[in-house]
């Protein structure tokens, strides 16, 4: 056998680096990967209604349902049966509780406070976040008091630093402002400290841009038909702007928010990056009501795989830095996670 120093030379296929090796066998893929999914990123937006033994399907979110209280205690057994750590509660208020101003949000008995207390006495290891905004209680549809067309801004913090304030006194564990007011994130932590609620945490909805996908939630809701102006465009962010967002948060984060929610997600995934790159703090994602109706309408349609897509969506904000997740497939994720185990 030769020794030369010929046949020591490259004389092998090309190329020298194949990154499919890495790829060939589960078992690999499974170590070289960058990121995870698991039930504990998962938070599970909930809508509730008036009455017992009551569940309503959204019509334009296959799958999503409207849920008495008693019946959202059972669901969310399931939910937090399956891992998922907390949910967010989103009321669905009659007509006839409405008013310009959204009085109701401030009633220590409104629909969100009694679920909250019910939740939290079936279920005290469930984290309960409940939104912090004035959309389901206003005739005018808008996130805050309406006036002369123009929603006002500092009238608007007061009254949502009161609803803030019964439902962390009915127990919610986390409050989040989704209103995009400005200064409202120091107003509510103030307003908690002040009534001793000091370990109540403030998420806030730092980034919510003035998005056309949201147009499912407001039906699930109640408001689609009564937004009076069509938009959400004097308070809520451009589409448009990526350096507003760090402002918003760099702002939200110095009057005290615990954690900040982007929203839309996946289209705004960019923004998701930069914010939880950036900042360093807790940075979740909202899947957001139509990105959950487009993807269930081409599975319903056979054009996509559910088994297939679901996760696929949700492991993209990982991807892009997200900490949690909020997102209607909660449920059905944390099913299909478990099966993969």
């Amino acid at each position: 056998m030769s020794t030369s120093s010929d046949t020591l030379s490259f004389t092998g296929p090309f190329p020298h680096i194949r990154l499919r090796r890495n790829r060939r066998h589960d078992w690999s893929r499974r170590l070289v990967a960058e990121n995870s999914l698991s039930a504990n990123d998962l938070i599970w937006p909930v809508f509730i209604i008036e009455g017992e033994n009551q569940i309503e399907p959204v019509p334009s979110m296959p799958g999503v349902f409207r849920y008495s209280i008693d019946r959202l205690v059972e669901a969310c057994r399931e939910a937090h049966d399956l891992g998922i750590p907390a949910v967010a509660l989103f009321p669905r208020t009659p007509e006839h509780l409405k008013d310009l101003e959204g009085s109701e949000s401030a009633n220590p008995d409104n629909l969100i406070c009694r679920a909250t207390r019910a939740l939290k006495a079936a279920l005290p290891n469930l984290g309960v976040i409940c939104d912090v905004a004035l959309d389901p209680y206003t005739t005018s549809g808008h996130d805050g008091i309406l006036r002369d067309g123009y929603v006002v801004n500092d009238e608007t913090v007061e009254a949502l630093c009161k609803q803030a304030l019964v439902q962390a006194q009915a127990g919610s564990d986390v409050v989040a402002p989704s209103d995009m007011m400005d200064g409202r994130i120091r107003a509510v932590r103030e307003c908690l400290d002040a009534h001793g609620f000091i370990d109540t945490q403030v998420c806030s909805y730092a980034a919510k841009y003035a998005s056309g996908f949201y147009g499912p939630f407001r039906d699930a809701v109640g408001t689609g038909g009564t937004l009076q102006g069509g938009d959400k465009k004097t308070y809520q962010m451009d589409p448009a702007n990526t350096d507003e967002a760090l402002r918003e948060v760099a702002i939200d984060l110095e009057e005290g928010a615990d954690m900040v929610i982007i929203k839309p997600g996946m289209p705004y995934l960019d923004i998701i990056q930069r914010i939880s790159s950036t900042f360093k703090v807790p940075t979740w994602a909202y899947q957001v009501s139509g990105e959950y109706a487009m993807i269930m309408a081409a599975v319903n349609n056979g054009w996509l795989s559910p088994e297939k897509v679901i996760l696929e969506s949700l492991l993209c904000f990982k991807r892009a830095g997200a900490g949690a997740i909020l997102t209607y497939f909660a449920v059905d994720a944390a099913k299909r996670l478990q099966q993969l185990k």
